[in-house]
């Protein structure tokens, strides 16, 4: 039998460092080379040199690509997804040790000698030298390593199941990769004969609650989706300001009823979705000027279990109403007080009517041009871009105005959950027994991951009328962002998500376990899997 190469606590540690230190931050050209360089090294591989196209790079967007590896057993159908992202989010702020930030070990043992920098949790877990700090240990090379692991030990032992590794950019942004991902894996199931068993992911762990150490696995992952307005007043001269109404004065009510609302909020399981917040909120004006503000625009940060995004939007719309409501009142105050005429009542309009608006008013031509114009320009994001085609079409049907429009910004996370699932049952307790069983280790399970990832494309559960409302008011929906719902629905496997244990995802102190990341975690994955083979 072949020698493996990704077998010891010690050859994964390796690898995890040399996969780290390809620096991959998200829309960065390090991002574009991963995949190509992952490919490099998994077609070292015995298996990929005896079978070549088992292996691929797949297209994502923006100059991007996806990487699929596939095992086959010659006589098995029943296949896992293992899936994993390879991008990271930045490194500035790491500072002056921003060069070691993808050289783990240098990283650990720099950090030793400069403790006075660091808080007293980090230090204690840095002096106890359990942890291997670094961007991308954590969140998340340390899943991909764990998955290369999976894929050369089943070519080698002949594993009777077929796992099928898929690894994307872009989780940390807009997912772009997975969404593209999608059909291609529809098309591997078709091409290679293969059925869906499991979608496995192996995101690291993420504490319920800061400073405790307990261990997790997850039979879902927590939806996540982005309502937005834009807040379009009547101009006029500082020194006349009755004459008009400042969009700023608009948002102040909308974002006083969305933020902390706990009407958004959803238990099941016991577990709560986190409040709403606002993630952003701004003037669309580029410059200073004694002209008042009458065109902003806020996002809303709305987390998922069970809601649909129409069932949100209703709700949205609800909340953005008495909003308007309220803004109107204190409004008509003011005016009676200082004795003049209201210029208008705000009223609330969905981006679908404003839009429906705006062709009848203008046509389909014009129309496509501002949405291309504004697509044109790269340095917004999609968002931006949102907001700035709502914002042009506003701008010719100021008859409307004012108002509160109403939409969705991307990204969309759809919420996942499995449990129930026989097989994701029958998982959970195999790997929570044999945790303590072997490791003495407690495992929990969680049903939905309160850290976003890439599950949620995978086996989507709702009604073409659950996402109609997002397709209708979303501006760049089919231009520059799609998602795959109905290929999304035809992945019809249970989702579920085993990864080590790590701390401080997204900040300087990033730092993965390592007994867990490069002992336990591997021996459960691998003895978890031979028991799905059987089942």
């Amino acid at each position: 039998m072949n020698k493996l190469r990704w077998e010891t606590p010690n050859d994964l540690r390796s690898l995890l460092s040399e996969i780290v230190s390809w620096k991959s931050i998200t829309l960065s050209e390090g991002e574009r080379q991963f995949p190509m360089k992952l490919q490099a090294k998994l077609q070292d591989l015995d298996y990929f040199q005896e079978f070549p196209e088992h292996l691929s790079l797949h297209d994502a967007d923006l100059r991007r690509k996806f990487l699929t590896a596939l095992y086959k057993h010659p006589e098995a159908t029943e296949t896992i997804c293992l899936i994993s992202h390879f991008d990271t989010v930045n490194t500035e702020e790491y500072g002056d040790f921003e060069p070691l930030a993808t050289q783990p070990e240098e990283l650990t043992k720099v950090l030793l000698e400069r403790q006075d920098e660091l808080p007293e949790d980090v230090l204690k877990d840095l002096e106890s030298g359990e942890y291997l700090f670094g961007r991308g240990t954590m969140d998340m090379k340390i899943g991909l390593v764990l998955h290369m692991r999976l894929i050369e030990k089943a070519s080698i032992e002949k594993w009777p199941i077929n796992l099928l590794l898929v690894t994307v950019p872009d989780e940390e942004v807009n997912s772009s990769g997975m969404r593209c991902a999608v059909p291609t894996l529809l098309d591997l199931q078709e091409e290679h004969g293969l059925t869906y068993k499991l979608f496995l992911n192996s995101e690291s762990v993420f504490t319920q609650k800061p400073k405790r150490h307990e261990h997790y696995i997850y039979s879902g992952t927590i939806g996540k989706i982005l309502p937005a307005a834009l807040f379009y007043g009547r101009e006029t001269h500082a020194g006349e300001p009755l004459s008009g109404m400042t969009s700023p004065y608009i948002a102040s009510f909308l974002t006083q009823e969305m933020e902390w609302n706990d009407t958004f909020q959803e238990t099941f399981f016991g577990e709560t979705t986190p409040l709403p917040v606002t993630l952003q909120q701004k003037d669309l004006r580029l410059e200073y000027s004694t002209q008042t503000p009458y065109r902003s625009m806020a996002l809303y940060n709305i987390f998922l279990m069970e809601r649909s995004a129409s069932e949100v939007f209703n709700l949205f719309e609800y909340v953005a109403n008495e909003a308007a409501r309220k803004c109107n009142e204190d409004y008509n105050k003011v005016c009676q007080k200082n004795k003049v005429d209201p210029i208008g009542q705000v009223n609330v309009i969905r981006y679908k009517d404003l839009l429906e608006h705006a062709t009848k008013k203008f046509g389909d031509e014009y129309v496509s041009s501002v949405k291309a114009d504004v697509q044109f320009h790269e340095e917004w994001d999609e968002r931006e871009k949102s907001l700035r085609i709502t914002d042009k079409l506003m701008i010719q049907c100021q008859e409307l105005a004012p108002a509160i429009i109403i939409l969705f910004a991307p990204p969309f996370y759809p919420a996942v959950n499995s449990t129930g699932n026989n097989l994701i049952d029958t998982c959970t307790d195999f790997v929570t027994r044999k945790a303590s069983e072997k490791y003495n280790l407690s495992i929990k399970l969680i049903h939905y991951f309160n850290g976003l990832c890439d599950l949620s494309y995978v086996n989507y559960a709702g009604s073409s009328e659950g996402w109609t409302a997002f397709e209708e008011n979303t501006p760049v929906w089919a231009d520059s962002y799609t998602i795959p719902f109905e290929g999304m629905h035809k992945l019809n496997a249970p989702v579920l998500n085993i990864g080590p244990f790590g701390k401080d995802a997204h900040k300087r102190t990033e730092r993965l376990h390592i007994k867990n990341a490069f002992e336990e975690i591997p021996e459960i994955l691998e003895d978890m899997i031979h028991m799905v083979s059987k089942q």
